[in-house]
């Protein structure tokens, strides 16, 4: 039993990300399809949570304890996440503002439907 609780969170953000993927490949909607990507882009944050993970640990907050007298969580793996959770933000508002336009000078959001993209 411990070892499923060590890869859950692996499996986790697999699924996660498998099922944005899905959503990504079988969308009709760029809507829909910046949303997909977005659930794509949590699995990482699963992930890295699940990296930075170490059992029986405390928060890196040094002031009430010695270093080193016990385990703490990796703070790095915490401030990538954060980070990576902000890039996320910034990314999906940027793609939906993209099919603002998009659906501005086309009149659709059907991916299937703008001719005037195809080469």
């Amino acid at each position: 039993m411990r070892t499923l609780m060590h890869v859950l969170p692996y499996l986790v953000a697999a699924y996660v990300f498998l099922t944005g993927c899905y959503g990504l490949a079988t969308s009709r909607n760029l809507i829909h399809a910046v949303g997909c990507l977005a659930v794509c882009q949590s699995a990482t944050y699963v992930l890295l949570l699940a990296v930075g993970y170490r059992d029986g640990a405390t928060a890196p907050v040094f002031s009430d304890i010695r270093p080193g007298s016990r385990p703490v969580v990796d703070p790095v793996v915490q401030a990538l996440t954060l980070t990576d959770v902000v890039v996320g933000a910034t990314v999906t508002a940027l793609l939906l503002a993209l099919v603002l336009q998009v659906a501005k000078r086309h009149g659709t959001v059907d991916p299937d439907a703008l001719r005037e993209l195809r080469g």
